[in-house]
């Protein structure tokens, strides 16, 4: 498993719109187990194929405590089956650091297909139901700051350039002790 480089906010890489999974092929299922060892990584509940620069109709889920019970669902389509929306705090691999509220709908229904090709088709509600709609924005060229007013929206981008600045600094650090520590070739 390798893993993959999440793209950030404001990348326009993000805006891609994803295109279906035609057959879930020995690289498709290389993707997944990369995308899962990334998420996990990461820290994250969720991730879309769109995030790692591979705009194909996937995600990748685990909202277990233990990190244990990795959810994939391919070429998915979700329907509310409720009017009503109720705020959720979201953050997002691709935009570090923030979170905010969104509405959503509080109740779905989650078709797709899993690594195996099987069909699911399941009911969602609470953090399950704002996760798949928070990855299949991701799906469509939508990020959570969309839904936000345009002054948080920029907060949010200031945030991300300060967030990567300090991983850029601190990479280097890491990558000059690591150089320093190796013994010179004679």
């Amino acid at each position: 498993m390798a893993l993959l480089p999440i793209l950030s906010y404001p990348d326009p890489r993000l805006r891609t719109i994803a295109t279906p999974v035609k057959d879930i092929t020995d690289d498709i299922k290389t993707l997944i187990s990369d995308m899962i060892a990334t998420m996990y990584d990461a820290q994250g509940i969720g991730l879309a194929a769109t995030q790692v620069d591979r705009h194909i109709q996937l995600i990748v889920m685990d909202l277990s405590e233990d990190k244990d019970a990795p959810m994939v669902f391919i070429n998915p389509k979700v329907t509310p089956l409720v009017e009503e929306k109720q705020p959720y705090e979201e953050g997002c691999l691709s935009v570090p650091d923030v979170y905010d509220k969104v509405e959503r709908p509080n109740k779905v229904r989650i078709q797709a297909l899993d690594q195996d090709g099987q069909v699911i088709d399941k009911e969602a509600d609470g953090l399950l139901a704002v996760c798949i709609q928070h990855e299949m924005d991701h799906l469509n060229g939508v990020i959570f700051v969309d839904y936000l007013s345009h002054l948080k929206q920029t907060r949010a981008r200031d945030k991300v350039r300060k967030v990567l600045k300090v991983r850029d600094k601190q990479q280097l650090d890491h990558d000059r002790k690591v150089k320093e520590a190796q013994p010179t070739p004679v």
